[in-house]
C-alpha cells in the first residue's frame, strides 16, 4: 500500500479530545486497519485517527458501502483467523451493515464494530438530522448476532468496553461484537489524559482445550473403530494445526470429509479424503458416514443435517463424538445453529487443541486393516470442454492449469461450484463462502482476503456469480484506491439461477408451465456490462469472454496484471447450471441463498 496514498499534512491542535483516547487505544491494540464508510456521528473519531494518529497505524480504509467495510474486515479474518476493525455511521450505517455482520456471525468471524449515535442529550441536538441518527438502543439491530454489546457513558468507560469487546470478539468461539460511542462523549474536551492500560494483560484466553478424561474416552472410541470417519469443519489456518489434522487421520487410517462452505482442512488428494465435498452432503459422503461406526465431528457446520442425509429417518447407526464451542454462541432468535444431533460424546474444546491431544494420546499407535476394501477416490483427469458455450466446469478446469505450479487461494466461489474443481493442498488453498448466505458480499470478502494475502506470494482469485459481483461492486472501488491486488472472476449466467431451479420445482409439483421459470431473474435485455462497471471503479476489467480460449487469455493476462499490483475482473458468460445431486439438495426447502 502506497505510503502517498491520504496521508494528512501534520498538525495535532490544542487540547485533549475523548476520541484522542478512542484513537490511541486502537493503536495500542496493534490495529492494523480500520474499514469505513464515513458519518457525522463519528466526526470526532474520524479527526482524531487522521490528525492525531496521521492515518497510520491503524489506517483506515474508506469502503463505498457500509457492508463492503464489514465484509473486507470479515475476509480479513477468514485468512488471518483475527480481527480488524469497521465503523459504521449511526444506526442509518448500521443498517446496510446488518448483513455483512450476520455473515461473520455465521461464520464464526471475529469482528468489532464501532458505531455512534447521538448525541443521547437531546438537548444538545441539531434540529432533524440528529433525532433521525440516534436510536434510544442501536445495538438491538444486531444484538441476536454479536457475541457483546455497550454504549459507554464516559470516555474511561469507553476504554474498558473497547477492550473488552476485542477481547471477546477473539474468544473461542468467535464472531462480531460492538460498541457505539455517543458523539457527545467523543468530542468531549478533556480536563486531563485517560490513563490507557497495558493491553497485553486483556488478552482473549487462549483457545480451550480438552480435558485428559475426555481424550482418553475419544481416543477407546477411535481405536476400537472398524470404520472411523472425521468430519472436519471449522478449523484454523494454522499450518501446525494442518499437520496435527494429517497425522490424526493417518494414525487412525479414518476416512476424512470436507465441508465446501468453510475453509480447507485437509488436502483433497489425500488418499484418506473421502470423496468431493459439496455446499450440501452429497450421496457419495452420505454413503460413506452411513459405513463409519464411528464419526468425529470437528465444530462441523450442520452436524444434524449431515447425519440425516446419511441415515434418514433411521436411527444414526455410528457413535458419533463432536468437539466444538458452537454451543456458546446458539440464541433463540437466530438458527444458525442448525438441528440438534444426535451425540456420544460431547467435547466443549477447540478442534485445535483436540486434534493436537489425541495425536498426542495416540503416539505410538497402529491401526488395524480399518475400511477394509475401501477403494481410494481415483487421480481426477482434465476432462475435453467444448469451445463453446462456457460452463463452470470448464471456467474451474482453465483457472486450475492457469495456476498450475503456483501458491493460489481461492477465496471465494459461486453456489454452482463443486468439490471437485478444486484441490486444496495447504489451509489458505480455499476458503469457503460467507457463512450467511448474504448475496453482495462476495466483492468485499475477496478484498479483504486479498489485502491479508498480500506480499505473501499467494495469488489471491475469486470467482463470483454475477448476482453477488452486481450487489457488491462497489468494493472494487476499495482495492483499487488502495492498491490490493485481486484476480476476480464473475461466472455470469446472467440470472438469478438458484431461484430458477426453484420456481421450475414448484411449477412442476403444480402441473403448471416451466417455460416461465426465468420470468423475474433473468438479468438481461439489457445485459449489464460488468467489466465496464468494472472499469469504473479502477478494475482493469477483461470481457464479456464467451468461449474457451478467450477465457484462457483472459486469466493469463489476468494473472500478470495482478502480478504486476493491479486488481482485475473478468466477465466470464457461463450457461446456468448445477450437479445433479447438488439441484436436488438445493430445491428440497426454500432458500434465500
Amino acid at each position: 500500500m502506497s505510503d502517498s496514498i491520504e496521508r494528512p499534512v501534520p498538525g495535532n491542535g490544542e487540547g485533549l479530545w475523548g476520541s484522542d483516547v478512542i484513537a490511541d487505544l486502537l493503536r495500542a491494540l496493534d490495529v492494523p486497519y480500520l474499514t469505513l464508510n464515513p458519518g457525522a456521528s463519528f466526526r470526532g473519531l474520524h479527526d482524531s485517527l487522521v490528525n492525531r494518529l496521521g492515518n497510520r497505524a491503524p489506517q483506515m480504509l474508506l469502503c463505498l458501502h457500509e457492508e463492503s467495510a464489514v465484509a473486507i474486515a470479515h475476509g480479513w479474518a477468514k485468512v488471518t483467523d483475527r480481527p480488524l476493525v469497521s465503523i459504521v455511521h449511526s444506526n442509518v450505517g448500521l443498517m446496510h451493515a446488518t448483513m455483512g455482520v450476520f455473515n461473520a456471525w455465521c461464520d464464526r468471524a471475529p469482528l468489532m464494530l464501532i458505531g455512534a449515535t447521538g448525541p443521547v442529550d437531546a438537548a444538545k441536538r441539531r434540529p432533524w438530522i440528529d433525532w433521525i441518527h440516534t436510536a434510544r438502543d442501536q445495538a438491538a439491530l444486531v444484538r441476536p448476532y454479536t457475541k457483546w454489546d455497550d454504549q459507554p457513558g464516559s470516555v474511561a468507560a469507553a476504554v474498558e468496553s473497547i477492550l473488552r469487546a476485542w477481547q471477546i470478539t477473539q474468544a473461542a468461539p468467535q464472531g462480531p461484537t460492538y460498541v457505539v460511542l455517543d458523539v457527545a462523549l467523543q468530542e468531549q474536551k478533556l480536563d486531563k489524559p485517560v490513563k490507557i492500560p497495558d493491553v497485553t494483560r486483556f488478552r482473549a484466553p487462549d483457545v480451550p482445550g480438552p480435558s485428559e478424561e475426555m481424550i482418553a474416552r475419544a481416543s477407546r472410541l477411535l481405536c476400537g473403530a472398524a470404520r472411523p470417519l472425521v468430519l472436519m469443519g471449522r478449523v484454523s489456518r494454522s499450518e501446525s494445526d494442518w499437520a496435527a489434522r494429517i497425522a490424526l487421520a493417518e494414525a487412525l487410517n479414518a476416512v476424512v470429509l470436507t465441508d465446501m462452505k468453510v475453509a480447507g482442512a485437509f488436502p483433497t488428494t489425500h488418499p484418506l479424503y473421502g470423496a468431493p465435498t459439496g455446499t450440501f452432503t452429497t450421496p457419495a459422503m452420505a454413503d460413506l458416514i452411513r459405513q463409519a461406526d464411528v464419526v468425529l465431528a470437528l465444530d462441523w457446520v450442520d452436524l444434524a443435517g449431515t447425519l440425516k442425509a446419511a441415515w434418514g429417518d433411521e436411527s444414526v447407526g455410528a457413535k458419533v463424538i463432536s468437539v466444538s464451542l458452537d454451543q456458546y454462541l446458539h440464541n433463540g432468535w437466530s438458527m444458525d445453529h442448525q438441528g440438534l444431533a444426535p451425540v456420544d460424546l460431547a467435547i466443549a474444546a477447540a478442534p485445535g487443541p483436540t486434534v493436537h491431544a489425541l495425536v498426542n494420546a495416540l503416539a505410538g499407535y497402529k491401526s488395524a486393516d480399518v475400511w477394509a476394501g475401501r477403494k481410494t477416490t481415483p487421480a481426477k483427469s482434465e476432462p475435453a470442454f467444448p469451445n463453446e458455450p462456457l460452463s463452470v466446469p470448464a471456467l474451474a478446469s482453465v483457472l486450475r492449469k492457469a495456476v498450475t505450479g503456483r501458491e493460489a487461494c481461492l477465496i471465494r466461489h459461486p453456489l454452482s461450484w463443486a468439490g471437485y474443481m478444486w484441490d486444496v493442498a495447504h489451509p489458505l488453498d480455499f476458503l469457503g463462502t460467507d457463512g450467511g448466505g448474504g448475496i453482495g458480499s462476495g466483492p468485499g470478502t475477496a478484498i479483504g482476503a486479498a489485502l491479508a494475502l498480500r506480499g505473501s506470494g499467494r495469488l489471491p482469485v475469486a470467482v463470483l456469480g454475477d448476482g453477488d459481483f452486481l450487489m457488491g461492486v462497489t468494493a472494487v472501488w476499495t482495492a483499487a484506491h488502495y492498491n490490493i491486488p485481486l484476480l476476480i472472476i464473475v461466472a455470469n449466467n446472467r440470472s438469478y439461477f438458484n431461484d430458477e431451479v426453484h420456481q421450475e420445482r414448484v411449477a412442476r409439483m403444480r402441473e403448471r408451465p416451466v417455460e416461465n421459470k426465468w420470468i423475474g431473474q433473468h438479468i438481461g435485455e439489457p445485459d449489464v456490462d460488468i467489466a465496464a462497471m468494472a472499469r469504473g471503479q479502477g478494475a482493469t476489467a477483461f470481457g464479456p469472454v464467451t468461449d474457451l480460449g478467450s477465457l484462457e487469455r483472459a486469466i493469463r493476462d489476468g494473472i500478470a496484471a495482478v502480478d504486476r499490483g493491479e486488481v482485475v475482473v473478468i466477465d466470464a458468460r457461463v450457461d446456468p447450471g448445477y450437479d445433479p445431486a447438488m439441484t436436488s439438495a438445493l430445491t428440497k426447502q426454500p432458500d434465500r441463498s
